[in-house]
C-alpha cells in the first residue's frame, strides 16, 4: 500500500481549494499532487470517485473535502452524513481498488469535551453534535488501514476561519466578545500540512492527533491576535457560551485540546507553539 518510505508519491487531494488543500500545495516539495476541488470531484458521487481514482492510480488519497459548517450540519443531517461519513466509504473502496492509502482528516468534535485533561488518540469518542457524529462515521468508514488525522481550530490566511473573523472585527471600533469556556489548540494549516506529509512519508496508519501546541480559550486567542496585530487587547472581552446571542444550534466541546501523543511516540517532531505560527502568519499577511 502506498509507496516505500522516502519515495516521491502520487497523492490525490480532495477539497484542494479549501484551507488545508491549499496548504498541502504550498508545503509539498517532493510529491506529485493531483488536486481535485469539488468541480473536479464530488466525493458524494461514488461513480465519480471510482472513475478518477482508477484513472489517476495514486499512492495515497488525502481527503480534505468536508461539510464543515458545524451549525449547518444540525439543520441538514442528511448532507452531513453523506459528505462527512458515507463518502469516506466511497473513497476507501476506490483506494483499495488501486492499493492506495487513505488519509482522512477528522476533528476534535468527535469528543464531547467533558474530559479535564487533553484527549489522547485512545480516548473513546462521544460526539455531541451532528458534525461530530458525521466525522466519526467518516473515521469508521475509512477502514483499519487508513491514517486518521484529527485536528482542531484550523486557521490560515485562506477562506473563512476564526483568525480572519477576529482581524476583521478588530478593524472596527466595537468591543469584541469571545467565549472563555471553550479551550483548544489553534492550528495553522501550513504546520498541519507539513505534519500530514511527515505521517504519510513514514507510512503510518491509525489515529493521530495533529495540532499546534499551546491550549487557550477563544477569548485568550483573540487577545493574542489583538496584541500581535497592534490592536488594543482591552477591546476583547470574555463571555460564556451560555451568553452567546443568538445561541448556537450545535453544541461545542468545552475541551478541544488534543494531545499529540502518537506523533511523539512515532519519533516525529510535534508542531510548533501556535504563537510562533500566529506571529509568522500575521507578518506574512501584513507584507502582502
Amino acid at each position: 500500500m502506498g509507496a516505500s518510505q522516502g519515495e516521491s508519491m502520487k497523492i490525490l487531494v480532495t477539497g484542494s481549494d479549501g484551507q488545508l488543500g491549499l496548504a498541502l500545495q504550498r508545503q509539498n516539495s517532493n510529491h506529485e499532487l493531483v488536486c481535485c476541488d469539488r468541480s473536479k470531484l464530488d466525493i458524494a458521487n461514488k461513480e465519480a470517485v471510482n472513475r478518477i481514482v482508477t484513472a489517476e492510480r495514486p499512492n495515497s488519497i488525502i481527503n480534505c473535502a468536508a461539510f464543515t459548517n458545524v451549525d449547518g450540519c444540525e439543520s441538514d443531517q442528511e448532507k452531513a452524513m453523506l459528505i462527512n461519513g458515507q463518502s469516506v466509504g466511497f473513497l476507501r473502496e476506490a483506494a483499495a481498488g488501486v492499493d492506495a492509502k487513505l488519509i482522512q482528516i477528522s476533528t476534535d468534535y468527535v469528543f464531547d469535551g467533558s474530559k479535564e485533561a487533553p484527549y489522547l488518540e485512545t480516548d473513546e469518542p462521544n460526539p455531541v453534535s451532528i458534525y461530530g457524529q458525521s466525522k466519526l462515521l467518516g473515521e469508521q468508514l475509512a477502514g483499519k488501514d487508513a491514517l486518521i488525522v484529527r485536528t482542531s481550530w484550523v486557521m490560515s490566511h485562506d477562506g473563512k476561519n476564526m483568525l480572519k473573523t477576529i482581524l476583521n472585527l478588530l478593524e472596527g471600533e466595537n468591543d469584541l466578545f469571545f467565549v472563555s469556556d471553550q479551550i483548544g489548540c489553534p492550528t495553522f494549516t501550513d504546520d498541519l500540512a507539513s505534519g500530514i506529509f511527515s505521517l504519510i512519508e513514514k507510512d503510518l496508519s491509525g489515529v493521530f492527533h495533529v495540532t499546534n501546541d499551546g491550549a487557550v480559550s477563544w477569548y485568550q486567542f483573540a487577545v493574542e491576535v489583538a496584541e500581535l496585530s497592534g490592536a488594543n487587547p482591552d477591546r476583547v472581552l470574555p463571555i460564556t457560551t451560555s451568553e452567546l446571542t443568538p445561541p448556537r444550534p450545535a453544541r461545542r466541546p468545552a475541551n478541544s485540546v488534543l494531545a499529540n501523543q502518537g506523533i511523539i511516540d512515532s519519533g516525529l517532531s510535534p508542531l510548533p507553539h501556535h504563537l510562533v505560527s500566529l506571529e509568522r502568519l500575521l507578518k506574512k499577511m501584513n507584507s502582502q
